[in-house]
């Protein structure tokens, strides 16, 4: 069992999507106190896009969460760190930061590359080895630069 003191170490990695907020609120509460008997944390990376509904169902992610330890991650695809706008001047921004919390940006990836991946439903270790070398070498580019975001977040966590 995951949960248990042998594990307590172990990273356990949930994907779902931003609008699980029915979810969340449902059974939050009931995460929160299972964390703590454990004596686990959660951490969060948040991914946002320009959009406010990204941000208002943060907000309601660190209502039901609030033990959480929330990364925020800009997702360059909708351009770099500054047309982010309605985030970094949010007061979300100023609580994530104020926690612990990081603003993080996702690397955009070049176009064909990411047309690519997603029209031959390639994973990115598929695509590292099939693709031809340009887009391998993007690849290589974009996986460093992601590397480098994910580093600033476990780093973070691993001294907390």
């Amino acid at each position: 069992m995951c949960g248990d003191a042998d594990n307590k170490d172990s990273v356990i990695v949930i994907n779902t999507r931003a609008a699980n907020n029915q979810g969340v609120q449902k059974y939050g509460e009931t995460l929160n106190d299972t964390l703590e008997e454990l004596g686990r944390k959660l951490v969060a990376l948040w991914v946002i896009n320009r959009q406010r509904d990204s941000l208002e169902l943060l907000k309601d992610f660190q209502e039901a969460m609030p033990n959480a330890m929330v990364h925020v991650i800009r997702n360059g695809y909708f351009g770099d760190e500054s047309k982010d706008q309605l985030y970094n001047g949010s007061k979300i921004r100023t609580s994530v930061e104020k926690s612990g919390g990081k603003s993080l940006s996702f690397p955009d990836m070049a176009d064909l590359l990411a047309d690519d991946i997603y029209t031959k439903r390639l994973t990115i270790a598929k695509a590292s080895a099939d693709l031809p070398i340009g887009n391998r070498a993007e690849l290589k580019r974009w996986k460093a630069l992601v590397s480098v975001m994910f580093d600033e977040v476990v780093n973070d966590n691993q001294t907390k």
